[in-house]
């Protein structure tokens, strides 16, 4: 059943719904998608919308979703599902039955998707920190290596005074901490919770 089947007496244009679909695109969102509803259905289950059972049931069957998707990628192959939040909810509907609707209470998609981006963009911050650290760590290593070596730096394009390879080599782990730095900046601004 399509989400907005409601509103509209026929079919949309075959090409055009197709076109509008992005599951094939936003499926790499999915493992914030799960993290994502998990926590919601917690605060559903705090004011009162989900019982203890349900929110149990919940849990367990966005546990299975991910474990399933990391198990197989044809699990991951539905035609029908429009983007990644439709796909967990007909997983979960199916896995654990009408119960699974509640879970969209209180949350639009918009809110869904932002939540999800700033999910993405928060791990991808880390793994790029964690990246500029491990490079910054193996020029050090360089660099105390290069000991006493000597090299010409270079004053616009032209060879200029000599400098130690080592304090050419500190001056890009420099650079990377302030890349590190600037990133973890941008992390502060976008760990926002749209929900």
């Amino acid at each position: 059943m399509k989400m907005w089947s409601g509103r509209f007496r026929q079919a949309l244009d075959a090409d055009f719904e197709r076109w509008q679909r992005s599951f094939d695109f936003d499926r790499r969102l999915l493992k914030h998608e799960l993290a994502a509803s998990g926590a919601h259905a917690k605060a559903l289950k705090d004011v009162g919308v989900l019982s203890s059972n349900e929110l149990i049931a919940i849990l367990q069957g966005l546990e299975k979703i991910s474990d399933l998707a990391v198990a197989s990628a044809e699990f991951l192959g539905d035609n029908e599902a429009e983007d990644v939040h439709h796909f967990v909810e007909k997983q979960l509907v199916a896995l654990i039955g009408d119960s699974g609707y509640k879970l969209h209470s209180g949350r639009s998609r918009n809110e869904q998707i932002a939540t999800d981006l700033r999910l993405y963009v928060r791990a991808a911050i880390d793994q790029q920190r964690e990246e500029l650290a491990e490079l910054a760590e193996v020029l050090l290593q360089r660099a105390e290596q290069a000991g006493n070596a000597a090299m010409p730096s270079y004053t616009h394009l032209q060879r200029a005074e000599p400098v130690l390879v080592s304090h050419w080599l500190l001056a890009y782990v420099e650079m990377f901490l302030r890349d590190a730095d600037r990133l973890a900046d941008c992390r502060k601004r976008v760990n926002v919770c749209p929900l």
